[in-house]
This record gives C-alpha cells, sequence and structure tokens, in this order.
C-alpha cells in the first residue's frame, strides 16, 4: 500500500459521527473492527467497511456526500462503495432487519450475510467509542474462503487479544 491514501482515525470518526448525528445506524466492519475492538490503530486500512440498515442506505450516501464522497462502485443490493478526493474509500454494506434484529446481506454469487442480533457491540478508535461488529462476527465472516495476510493478522489479534477462538487456517 505504499504511496496510496489510507483510512485515519480521524477520517473513520468523521463518517461515523456524520452518520450518527444523522439518526443513521451504520456498524464498522472489516480491519477498523478489529482495531476497535482492541482499542488500537494496528494497521494501515486502505478503506472503512460498515455495515448499515438497508433502510438508511440512502441516507448514509446523502450524509457521505456532504462529506465529499462519491459512489465509485454500485453493486446494490450487495454493497456501494463511495470515494473522497485523496483516495478514501468507505464501503457500504446493507443489512436487512427482521422483527427479532437478525440481519441479512445479500452477498454476491447468491450468498447471504447473516448478522445475529448479538452480532452487534461497540469498540473504541482515537479514544472515541464507536459502533461496530463483534470479535465473534467478524470470525464469522472470515470463514469460507482463503485468507490473506491482513486476514491471518486480524484473527489473530481477536485470539491473541481479546482470547477468542479462530478456525484453522486462522
Amino acid at each position: 500500500m505504499a504511496g496510496e491514501t489510507r483510512m485515519t482515525e480521524r477520517d473513520v470518526l468523521t463518517v461515523t459521527n456524520a452518520l450518527l448525528h444523522a439518526g443513521l445506524d451504520a456498524w464498522i466492519a472489516g480491519g477498523w473492527a478489529v482495531d476497535a475492538l482492541v482499542d488500537e490503530t494496528t494497521r494501515p486500512h486502505r478503506d472503512l467497511d460498515l455495515a448499515v440498515r438497508s433502510e438508511h442506505l440512502d441516507g448514509a450516501i446523502e450524509e457521505l456526500g456532504r462529506l465529499g464522497y462519491v459512489t465509485s462502485l454500485d453493486l446494490r443490493p450487495v454493497r456501494m462503495v463511495l470515494a473522497a478526493p485523496g483516495g478514501r474509500a468507505v464501503d457500504l454494506h446493507p443489512v436487512t432487519f427482521d422483527a427479532t434484529g437478525f440481519g441479512h446481506q445479500i452477498g454476491s454469487e447468491g450468498r447471504v450475510y447473516e448478522y445475529p442480533a448479538d452480532g452487534f457491540s461497540t469498540g473504541r478508535i482515537g479514544g472515541r467509542t464507536v459502533p461496530c461488529l463483534t470479535a465473534a462476527q467478524l470470525v464469522r465472516f472470515h470463514l469460507g474462503y482463503e485468507p490473506q495476510d491482513h486476514d491471518r493478522r486480524d484473527m489473530a489479534l481477536l485470539r491473541d487479544r481479546l482470547g477468542i477462538e479462530v478456525p484453522p487456517p486462522y
């Protein structure tokens, strides 16, 4: 990622604060969620993954637009990527919830990602509390594909710092 723009703690907090103040539900996912759970930025991140309540997606796009983000990839209903000047990006994953609080996200190739009601938590980025996915939820999302080096590092952090069991090949 040398020479590549990265999302900073400040960028993450700017995005999450804007969505929160607009009353929009969004939870940090991916590598930033790992960092939020261990309360430390442990590696560079090229984007911010957010699970967004599907009915809040349009509002999230509008709020991010106010911050200079524009759609760079639209694969709805699977995901959307919005990019800002300088190469920063937010990857939105729309989640539809049922009456019990169980969420579903449509994935590519017919896959469906499940978000149990207990899959949501909070963590800390830059000293601020932020909504994010739980460690158990992050582990579930790392199943079923060949991990990259950053995936292995992220799962090792959850194991070593939080005592979370991670399956092979992690």
